[in-house]
């Protein structure tokens, strides 16, 4: 994979994981109509955002890596799976459906549709 590819600055470009994108706002307000002191609310909300991404860069390198493989790892196994063993798996079961689904019609046309058939000129004489 080339590694210049990769955009640094938009790092969730199809936007999955839109669902934590937390700002102070969204966690900390105030009702309408209490006002507190402006210093307290503004230091409150610079705290916020240095722990929220202090502590999310701290735990990206100390575990980032780790799980990346993890799920390197995790996906290649799915990959291998679908390649080497469901995919001929799924292609096997179709070639031999395809002869059931012959026997199958085979049996309704020799014993089922004669019976249906009799039963229609059988009852089609009935009248109100």
């Amino acid at each position: 994979m080339d590694t210049s590819k990769i955009d640094l600055t938009e790092r969730d470009p199809n936007e999955i994981n839109r669902h934590i994108k937390v700002a102070f706002e969204d966690v900390l307000a105030e009702p309408e109509g209490i006002h507190s002191i402006s210093f307290v609310w503004t230091c409150s909300n610079l705290c916020f955002r240095f722990w929220r991404s202090c502590l999310y860069k701290l735990m990206t390198l100390l575990c980032g890596m780790c799980i990346a493989g993890y799920w390197g790892c995790e996906f290649s196994i799915v990959a291998f799976t679908h390649i080497w063993y469901l995919t001929p798996i799924l292609r096997t079961l179709e070639i031999n459906c395809v002869s059931c689904q012959k026997l199958y019609a085979m049996c309704i046309n020799c014993w089922l549709v004669p019976i249906c058939e009799a039963c229609g000129n059988l009852f089609i004489h009935f009248k109100r």
